[in-house]
This record gives structure tokens, C-alpha cells and sequence, in this order.
């Protein structure tokens, strides 16, 4: 590290000028601050751009979190940048390199050229790396100007972890320069130690199994921390693409933090993984972590969001104590890129650091390119008009997809064999969002970009575990996006307008009917006010009565699997986290299939109730897929005062 002056350093962006102070606590002689930051989770966001939605944003971006960088190397006198992992994948950026040009020996990924031009010194491997798997990760890492390390995944598995062939070195101890607090340098040891989920051999199983194994996390850090003292570190610090959660060490943990930071000889902890910030609120309740402190079990910890939406910072007053340096006190915190007001509006806090966008923008020009071109097709319309009413093509794509991946990442584990439903809800299907608020991809090519019309959201897949009662209540609650009817009423409002969308789940691999005639039992939170209640009836498996004790394991995305809506059979069943987007999994099997033929296959419909009918708005360009609706008359009914066109269902 070449010395460097403190001073106070201010950032030009576009929401004015920032302050970026210095270590508050001066150094004296043999005292040295070192100031270590952080990105992590990139996933390949260079531009602040979202290739889904082919517009620029400001809450994403390499480039941004540069400018801050920047601006803390310029107050410093001695700093280091270092990344946690998963940079190689996780946008269209990523899989045009991955799936379209390729890398071949001597290539540059954009993102190891856009870290190569900030000036990064260290990073580790993430989950995500592994995604294309091994040669395209090797031949991409090739081109970094700094180490990447990582202690637990192994080519060879030796007597014990000091004893392993590791696929890229274990740690690294950097001999650097510190300037302490009366200008005069002193040699420094730092040793960085890498880690990733060892779920990798189950998330990557087609890449990875038969190449290369995975330690747990703990057990590796136990044999490498020892050994790197040995070796004359100064400090240590972990570079955990890990996250925070359980505060003891369980065998093959994936979020192993807290026992990590706890392991004697390392001095702090970088996080990632979660896609959350530490210090926050986030984690205010979890035990072993104090927020105030910045600390996890007691070391100086911190985690910076996710696609550079957050430049994590920890300061560390170092001093000398005649064998080495000791860490007197630390601070962390995650500043960053931009800020959300109150009227969900976004502000940025800084602009782009130039240098980056120019090391990449021949990369990035490829990559529109690459989004608005065909990457599949599709034999049937994927439009969302009729999605409330009928079983509806943009969301069986998306079941498909989900189950398709589920179903794979099932193989080898414990849940093999169990029968896989998946449940999908519409999410642009007008309400709030207005007449034109809807899905609508026409027969023929399907670029990128139309996924995000597909998927709105930047979930992730998980899979639950439950029974047949279960899949009966979750369907009932999705009920609720219905009014009660009566039987023989005319023009009967039909939909809930206090229901969103994305909370009406439509269940694949299992059929039913919805009885409008019964009131619904849940409410609008998901409370239980008419226990009685049946809306939910002839629910089959596999034309079979469903049986209320079977065993399903369900494919769906991480807000609802982890509670959001207050769905029966969510909130404690999760027994998969994937690693990937639902975007992404959508994105992949429409590569996979090439053509894909989306055809609604009508598993779900209203029981009939002769004599009644019904009204519900819809887009005013959804009148060209009426004809195509099967099981159910539909008939145009007119137009509403906010411009949603009024059809008629007669029962």
C-alpha cells in the first residue's frame, strides 16, 4: 500500500457533495489505521443498468460503489479493497459472456477487467462462480491482476484441510507498508482467508460433482488460521461469502459467520451471501451480533448489500505490541450508493467513477445487444389478461421453469422422489398498476428482456415440504382474490380489489375448483375467520382425492416460502434455498428448451354455478385472447371509468 495523506475527501454526485470523514480516532506513534473495504454479491453489475428492464438505474453498480472507494483511498493513509465473491454471475451481462461469446485462455471477463481498473487486492470465490462451472470460472479468473482465494473447496481431500489440493489457494499473506500515526512505515502481515457455502456441491451438482469437493466452513478455518500465524500473520481477515444467521457451528452450514468471527487468530470478518447490509436493523435480534458495535461475535464485521449497492468499510486502529500488531479498536458501516425517500423515489448519493464504466463499455454495448435478441421462443402468447379468472400461460411458465429446476436440485437429497407441485402467482395483472399493467409477449421470439415482464421481482427460488392439508390451505388462502357470490347473481363483481395480485398462487401439479359460492377463510392478513369455509373443492393428485397426510415438496420464490402473504405450509418448511433468481431460472429454461410451448393446462377453473354471472376488469388489449380462454364463456362487457376493459363470465 503506498502511503497516502489523511484529508477529508468529498465526492461530487448528483445529489450534491458528500463528506467522507476519516478514522475518528488519531494514530500515534505505532499506531497505524487500516482501512479495509468491502463489495460484494456484484453478480456482474458493472452499469448501474438493468438489462431486464433495458433502462438505466440508480440503486446497482460497480461504478458507483467506485466513487466511493475512491474517495476513501484519497482520505487515507493506509487502505485495502477486497470482494467477497459472487461477481462472475448474475446478470445478462454475466450469461451473455457465459452462454453467448464464451471465454477462452487469454479472455478477460468485464468483470475482472472492471475490478482489474479499481484496483481490488484481494477476493474469494462465491456460490455463484461456480455456475458455469469449472473451466469457464478457471479461464475468467486467469485475467485478475489480484488473488483469489478460498479454503474449502478442494480438488484433492488430503488427512485434513492443511493436507488438501485446493482449487484456487487457500489464503494469501500480503506484505504490505502501514504508516503509522507520526508518518513513519512499519512491515505489516495480512493474511486473507476465503470461504464459500459448501452447498455448492448441491447447487452445482452437474459442474461439480466428480471435480472438486467441499469442507465445511468451520473445520477449514480451524486447520488454516493456526497454520497462517504460524506463517508470521499479523492479522487475519475472513473473507465469508457466508452469511449471518445461526450464532453456533452446525456441520455443513452454509450462513457460518458468527462461528466463524468467533475462531481464534482472525481479527475481522467480511460477510455476503445474504444480500442484506451489517451493520443494520437487519440483524438487531441475532444472537452473537451487536449492530451498534459493528461486531460479530466480537470481531469488527461487515456486509455491503448486494450489486454494488453498498461499499462496506471497516476501520481498524492497529498497533504495534513488539511481536507484531494487535487491533485497539474498530468501527463498521456500510455506506451506500443511494437512498430511497419516502415516497419510494430514489436518490443517488454519488455518481458513476468513470474509469470503470470505460474498462467495460464495449462489454456493456454486447450485452444490450445480447438482451433485446432472441434467446428462445415461445409457441403460445404469454399474456397475464385473463390470469385471475383462468389458468393463464405467464404463469405456467413460470411453474414449469420453477419445477423444471426444482426437480433437478432434488436429485441426491432426501427429498428425491417426493412429488413436486409449484406455485406461481401473476404479478402484472392490472389493479393499481392500471389498464396497460400487464404481461403480453406474442408468439415467436423471446428476448431477455421479456423476462422481466414474466417475473417482476428479484427473488430467489426455494422449495418447501408439506402436506396435502397444507396444499388445501395454501390454495384457500389464495382464494381470498375472489368476492363471495351468490348463486343466480347477475354481473357479480368478481375480484377482491384489497387482494394483490402476487398473492394469488396458482398451484401446479395438482388440479381443483374454486367455489365462488363459499366465503373465503382467511382474511386479508391471512387470519382465519370462517374455519369452515371449503372454497377448495375436488382437489385432486394425479386424478386421485388428494391425501390430506401426503408429503409435497412445493417450488416457489423466497418471499413467499419464508411467510410473505401468510400462506399455510410457508414460513418454517423450507427445506431448499437455491442460489439463483427465479429470473434466472426462467432465463435458463427457455435456453434449454429453445422453443418453449407454455400452453395453460386449465388444472385449476370456478365450479359451476348455472344461472350466475360475473364481471372483472382487465387490459383493453386482453379482447384478442378472449376467443382462446377454454372451459369458460367470456364476453365483452364494456369499459370502466379508469379505462380497464369489463367482461362478463356466465356460469
Amino acid at each position: 500500500m503506498s502511503p497516502r495523506l489523511n484529508r477529508r475527501h468529498f465526492i461530487a454526485g448528483s445529489a450534491g457533495l458528500i463528506a467522507m470523514h476519516p478514522f475518528s480516532v488519531n494514530a500515534a506513534t505505532g499506531q497505524a489505521h487500516l482501512r479495509l473495504m468491502e463489495t460484494t454479491d456484484l453478480h456482474v453489475h458493472v452499469f448501474p443498468y438493468d438489462y431486464y428492464a433495458d433502462r438505466p438505474v440508480d440503486t446497482v453498480g460497480l461504478s458507483r460503489a467506485a466513487t466511493i472507494i475512491e474517495g476513501v483511498r484519497a482520505e487515507s493513509t493506509n487502505s485495502m479493497l477486497l470482494d467477497n465473491g459472487d461477481f462472475l454471475q448474475g446478470n445478462p451481462m454475466g450469461d451473455y459472456i457465459a452462454y453467448e461469446r464464451g471465454m477462452s485462455e487469454g479472455d478477460m471477463h468485464p468483470v475482472i477487467t472492471a475490478m482489474n481498473t479499481l484496483g481490488f487486492d484481494a477476493s474469494t470465490l462465491g456460490n455463484h462462480e461456480f455456475n458455469y462451472g469449472i473451466s469457464f470460472l478457471m479461464k475468467s479468473v486467469a485475467g485478475a491482476a489480484f488473488p483469489i482465494v478460498s479454503a474449502n473447496v478442494v480438488k484433492e481431500m488430503g488427512a485434513d484441510p492443511t493436507q488438501d489440493t485446493t482449487l484456487v489457494p487457500p489464503y494469501v499473506i500480503m506484505e504490505r507498508t502501514l504508516t503509522d500515526g507520526a508518518g513513519e512505515t512499519h512491515p505489516i502481515k495480512i493474511g486473507l482467508i476465503g470461504f464459500v457455502p459448501p452447498q455448492i456441491m448441491n447447487w452445482d451438482r452437474r459442474h461439480l460433482e466428480g471435480n472438486v469437493q467441499a469442507r465445511d466452513i468451520i473445520e477449514s478455518a480451524r486447520a488454516y488460521v493456526p497454520q497462517m500465524k504460524e506463517e508470521g500473520a499479523d492479522i487475519i481477515i475472513a473473507l465469508s461469502h457466508s452469511g449471518i444467521a445461526e450464532p453456533e457451528a452446525i456441520e455443513g452450514m452454509a450462513n457460518a459467520a458468527i462461528p466463524l468471527a468467533g475462531i481464534d487468530g482472525i481479527d475481522a470478518i467480511l460477510t455476503g451471501h445474504n444480500h442484506l447490509v451489517f451493520p443494520s436493523s437487519n440483524y438487531d435480534d441475532i444472537p452473537g451480533v451487536d449492530t451498534a458495535a459493528g461486531t460479530i461475535n466480537g470481531k469488527p464485521g461487515v456486509m455491503a448489500g448486494f450489486w454494488g449497492s453498498h461499499m462496506g468499510l471497516i476501520d481498524l486502529l492497529l498497533e504495534r505490541d513488539g511481536s507484531g500488531w494487535r487491533v485497539l479498536s474498530h468501527t463498521s458501516e456500510a455506506r451506500p450508493i443511494s437512498r430511497r425517500e419516502e415516497d419510494r423515489s430514489i436518490t443517488p448519493l454519488v455518481a458513476d467513477y468513470q474509469p470503470v464504466l470505460d474498462s467495460v463499455a464495449d462489454i456493456h454495448a454486447e450485452t444490450l445487444a445480447y438482451v433485446r435478441t432472441a434467446v428462445g421462443k415461445t409457441d403460445a402468447p404469454l399474456h397475464s389478461y385473463f390470469a385471475l379468472v383462468a389458468d393463464d400461460p405467464s404463469v405456467q411458465i413460470v411453474s414449469n421453469a420453477q419445477t423444471w429446476y426444482i426437480k433437478e436440485q432434488m436429485v441426491g437429497t432426501e427429498y428425491e422422489g417426493l412429488p413436486i407441485l409449484s406455485a406461481a402467482a401473476p404479478f402484472k395483472a392490472g389493479g393499481r398498476g392500471g389498464p396497460e399493467y400487464f404481461t403480453d409477449v406474442p408468439v415467436g421470439d423471446v428476448a431477455i428482456k421479456n423476462v422481466a415482464d414474466l417475473y417482476l421481482y428479484p427473488n430467489t427460488v426455494r422449495a418447501v415440504k408439506v402436506t396435502g392439508a397444507q396444499v388445501k390451505d395454501w390454495l384457500e388462502r389464495s382464494a381470498g382474490m375472489f368476492n363471495q357470490v351468490e348463486a343466480g347473481a347477475s354481473d357479480a363483481v368478481l375480484l377482491n380489489p384489497e387482494f394483490p395480485s402476487y398473492n394469488f398462487d396458482v398451484m401446479d401439479g395438482v388440479t381443483y375448483e374454486i367455489d365462488l359460492s363459499q366465503p373465503s377463510k382467511f382474511d386479508r392478513s391471512g387470519e382465519v375467520i370462517n374455519p369452515d369455509a371449503t372454497r377448495i373443492v375436488n382437489l385432486q393428485f394425479e386424478g386421485q382425492p388428494i391425501d390430506p397426510e401426503q408429503e409435497f415438496i412445493v417450488a416457489t420464490n423466497n418471499y413467499r416460502a419464508s411467510g410473505g402473504g401468510s400462506f399455510p405450509g410457508t414460513g418454517d418448511t423450507i427445506i431448499f434455498e437455491g442460489p439463483d433468481t427465479n429470473r434466472d431460472v426462467i432465463v435458463r429454461y427457455i435456453v434449454e428448451q429453445g422453443t418453449v410451448n407454455p400452453q395453460a393446462d386449465s388444472n385449476w377453473s370456478f365450479k359451476d354455478m348455472p344461472g350466475t354471472s360475473m364481471i372483472f376488469e382487465t387490459g383493453p388489449a386482453g379482447a384478442a385472447y378472449a376467443d382462446s380462454i377454454e372451459g369458460m364463456k367470456i364476453a365483452p362487457a364494456g369499459t370502466s371509468d379508469s379505462g380497464f376493459a369489463l367482461f362478463r363470465i356466465e356460469m
